[in-house]
């Protein structure tokens, strides 16, 4: 019998942040005009992580409107991002979980500025 060896994962983790407008039942709150989401989310690349994170919010009854990728947990760091305990956490559980993770969700409201750098 022989053994099957596991071969390196080639998935990467991404953070993504998403605007998402208004649609029937999703979770905004009732006065809200929109909202962001920090996700992070796995894939062989961004493209992908991309799409598989767009479908999971389409089928949560969500409405994405625009992508804005931020790279691997590498690219952050080398650009200069401080990454939190918390938040590498999050990206581990994305890529041992083959998963998309919501890190955070801020509803907009009526014509406040979106100032949402990372």
């Amino acid at each position: 019998m022989t053994e099957k060896v596991k071969k390196p994962s080639r998935q990467k983790v991404y953070t993504l942040l998403v605007e998402v407008g208004r649609k029937a039942d999703d979770g905004l709150p009732k006065n809200a005009t929109g909202g962001a989401l920090m996700i992070y989310a796995s894939g062989v690349d961004e493209a992908e992580a991309v799409r598989e994170t767009v479908a999971l919010l389409k089928q949560a009854d969500l409405a994405p409107l625009d992508v804005t990728g931020y790279g691997t947990l590498e690219e952050r760091l080398a650009e200069g991002h401080d990454i939190s305990d918390e938040e590498a956490a999050l990206m581990q559980r994305a890529l041992d979980e083959n998963s998309v993770v919501v890190a955070q969700m801020t509803p907009f409201f009526g014509d406040e500025p979106r100032d949402l750098d990372l």
